[in-house]
C-alpha cells in the first residue's frame, strides 16, 4: 500500500514543485483537509460511499475547499483521490507528500535534545552547523534531558551526533578500558 500512496505523494510534490507554489502552504492545506476527512466518520463514509454519486461527492468537497478556503490545486488533488478511491488514505498519503517536498528542497528534520534550553542564538549556530554538516536546510525541533550534564544530542533521520558531556564521558570510559579501539 506504501507504493501506491506513495505515487499519489509524488504526483502532487511534482505538480507543486512544477508550478512553484508555495510548499508550507500547501502542506497546511492538506493537513486541514486530512484532519477533517480523518475527523469525521460521516465524511469519510459518504466520500468513500460508492453508492453516493460521484457529482454529489464533488459538490461537497468544493464547499468544503471553498469554507476552509483552499486551493484549486488542493481541490483537484483531493477529488483524484475520491475517484481512485484513496480518500481513505489521506493521512498516509499527506505523511509521504510532507516527505517528499523535503527531499526536493534540501531539507532535514533534526530533534536536539539538550541539557538546558538553548538561546535562540545557540540554537541558530547549532541549525548553521548542522546545515554544513549536512548539506540540508534544517527544520529542528528542540527538548532538554539534564542527564545529559551539558551539551547536546541530535537525531536526523537515523543519525546521532552526540555532543553530550554524558557522551563524552562514556567514549572515555570506552577508551581506557580499551573498548572499541
Amino acid at each position: 500500500m506504501a507504493a501506491v500512496t506513495g505515487r499519489y505523494a509524488r504526483a502532487f510534490a511534482e505538480v507543486v514543485t512544477g508550478q512553484k507554489l508555495d510548499p508550507d502552504k500547501v502542506v497546511q492545506e492538506l493537513s486541514q483537509m486530512a484532519a477533517l476527512v480523518q475527523g469525521s466518520l460521516e465524511l469519510r463514509n459518504v466520500l468513500q460511499n460508492p453508492s453516493v454519486e460521484h457529482k454529489q461527492k464533488i459538490s461537497l468537497l468544493d464547499a468544503i475547499i471553498s469554507r476552509m478556503g483552499g486551493s484549486r490545486i488542493l481541490r483537484n488533488f483531493i477529488a483524484v483521490l475520491i475517484d481512485h478511491h484513496r480518500i481513505g488514505q489521506i493521512d498516509e498519503i499527506t505523511r509521504q507528500f510532507r516527505q517528499e517536498l523535503d527531499q526536493r528542497m534540501g531539507i532535514a528534520d533534526a530533534q536536539v535534545t539538550s541539557s538546558r534550553e538553548l538561546s535562540p542564538a545557540e540554537r541558530k549556530a547549532l541549525e548553521a552547523q548542522l546545515t554544513g554538516l549536512t548539506g540540508k536546510r534544517i527544520r529542528a525541533k528542540y527538548g532538554e534531558d539534564a542527564s545529559l550534564l551539558g551539551g547536546a544530542v541530535v537525531r536526523i533521520g537515523s543519525t546521532i551526533y552526540d555532543g553530550s558531556v554524558r557522551g563524552q564521558l562514556e567514549r572515555m570510559k570506552r577508551q581506557i578500558a580499551g573498548i572499541g579501539n
